[in-house]
């Protein structure tokens, strides 16, 4: 591909392309083609710019950038992975539609950036990889916090093993009030709420930390007080998912997960996560709104010389010549699609995450622990 652009096209056009759009424009080998949304014209008015300025971090209305003109709309993506020559799309739909539109893409045999929560099911997260192993290509998921060197530092930590054996996390991250509005909060769009779309961050904050093991069994627990109350929620009668998660998952290689997550709370957080292990523990703060970053300094809780130490940890500062998360998730995937190089959000991990995510679902829903069962792909 070096003697061309990569042909990107964007399936979904709703607030988180915005993003993903922002991002692609930043790189100079890369030619946005087409664009496919389900609700009629909006994706042709996405591309003319009458989306407005200054959302989701746009610096100018998307109609001022030329490299957009003659960019095509689709009200159907199949329509547009018929007719368009690409190499790789992203895929910014609500959680329902992901799977569906990401296999169809892997079909066409495309890369796709598949954006967090991978989808909504344990089933569907298997078809997809299935998709992408029987396709060749490239499939990233959306999880721009793995480039912050806060998290890389979490990791670093475990790894330096300055832990010892980490042996129980407790993890999770929540609003006092945060419920979005749009697809995200009804059960035919959004499938889960919290638990889908800041829960799999803090599950990836740690899983990835300590190697992704995957999960033996999960009691979950789910509710839904804040979103339904007109009190609390003005759309509390299109409210039909979670608000609030917990789980006690066990992992295998003995380690314990205790795991909280919340859209709206009579709390400023559900806890900070910490990770305790057999030589020290590690502290990160939450934050007020939680999205998937660090909230202050870490603490690394351990002996020197027979003496109990606390060391900060202070906040890691991001290369600016990377660029912003966004650019990196984008940069990345495009390197590994030219390169033909390993995703840098695999699958493989990110169905762990689904399947924990949908073992508190399902746990929840039959009121006691159930056995997580993955299959080989």
């Amino acid at each position: 591909m070096a003697d061309r652009k990569l042909r990107i096209g964007i399936i979904g056009t709703g607030g988180i392309a915005r993003s993903h759009l922002n991002a692609y424009l930043n790189q100079p080998d890369v030619e946005i083609v087409a664009g496919a949304d389900i609700v009629p014209g909006k994706a042709a008015a996405f591309f003319a710019g009458t989306v407005g300025a200054g959302a989701w971090g746009a610096e100018k209305s998307l109609s001022e950038n030329k490299a957009l003109e003659g960019v095509r709309s689709y009200d159907d993506h199949v329509a547009m992975l018929e007719a368009e020559e690409l190499d790789a799309v992203s895929v910014c739909t609500y959680n329902t539609a992901h799977a569906e539109c990401s296999i169809n893409a892997l079909n066409r045999g495309l890369h796709v950036l598949l954006e967090k929560p991978m989808c909504v099911t344990t089933e569907e997260a298997v078809a997809i990889c299935k998709a992408e192993k029987a396709s060749g290509k490239v499939l990233s998921i959306g999880f721009q916090p793995r480039f912050d060197e806060n998290m890389k530092m979490i990791k670093k930590i475990v790894d330096s093993g300055a832990l010892g054996r980490v042996y129980y996390i407790q993890t999770g991250g929540g609003r006092r009030r945060g419920i979005p509005g749009s697809t995200f909060i009804e059960k035919s769009t959004g499938g889960i709420g919290a638990l889908g779309d800041i829960g799999c961050y803090s599950l990836d904050m740690v899983l990835n930390a300590i190697g992704y093991p995957k999960p033996l069994t999960v009691s979950g627990y789910i509710s839904d007080f804040f979103g339904k109350n007109p009190k609390y929620y003005a759309e509390h009668a299109r409210f039909s998912v979670d608000d609030f998660g917990a789980a006690f998952v066990r992992l295998e290689g003995g380690v314990i997960l205790d795991f909280r997550i919340s859209w709206a709370i009579h709390a400023d957080t559900p806890g900070d996560t910490i990770l305790f292990g057999t030589d020290g523990a590690l502290r990160i703060p939450s934050t007020d709104c939680w999205n998937g970053s660090v909230g202050g300094p870490m603490t690394l809780y351990h002996d020197i010389a027979g003496k109990q130490t606390e060391t900060t940890i202070p906040l890691q500062k991001n290369d600016k010549n990377k660029g912003d998360l966004w650019n990196q998730k984008i940069r990345s995937f495009l390197n590994a699609c030219i390169n033909n190089t390993e995703s840098p959000v695999p699958s493989s991990q990110i169905l762990i995450n689904q399947a924990i995510i949908d073992g508190i679902m399902k746990s929840a829903q039959a009121g006691k622990e159930i056995a997580v069962e993955i299959p080989e792909i």
